[in-house]
């Protein structure tokens, strides 16, 4: 990215234990980046909104999406951001156990920048999650902070 700035990255995760091997990839990593975490695609929503008690949530720079949400699921999620006009710039990185090609055919035609399955071992999970963070890091050019297409 611009080398200087930690990337802010919104985890969209209902499942406790992913959302520590997140963490965990996130803190091994050199980078420094600010792991944000909510449970629910309503809370996503609201979160990357500015709505209520997220009135001061930083702008991602990053999503990363679990596809089985409760009370609005990733797909859903993923329309909604993709029809933003002020949302459908942030990358997103569906990021979910779903191995189906049809999950994996509908988050592309829905415009997920990646799909990934997450690994069920440990070690690899923790490898993925530091990859796709490595990535957004030093090879992806990201838009700065605020500019919309």
């Amino acid at each position: 990215m611009n080398g200087w700035r930690p990337i802010e990255v919104l985890l969209v995760e209902d499942d406790q234990g992913d959302i520590l091997l997140t963490k965990e990839a996130f803190d091994l990593n050199k980078v420094r980046n600010r792991l944000n975490v909510v449970n629910d695609g309503e809370q996503a929503m609201a979160f990357l909104r500015q709505e209520g008690e997220y009135v001061d949530a930083p702008r991602p720079d990053l999503i990363l999406l679990d596809l089985n949400l409760p009370r609005m699921s990733g797909k859903e999620v993923l329309r909604e951001v993709k029809a933003d006009a002020v949302l459908r710039t942030i990358p997103v990185v569906v990021l979910t156990t779903s191995e189906a090609e049809e999950d994996i055919l509908h988050s592309y035609r829905l415009h997920a920048n990646a799909y990934v399955a997450k690994p069920v071992d440990f070690e690899q999970f923790i490898r993925v999650v530091r990859q796709i963070d490595d990535f957004f890091v030093t090879v992806v050019k990201l838009p700065a902070q605020g500019q919309r297409l």
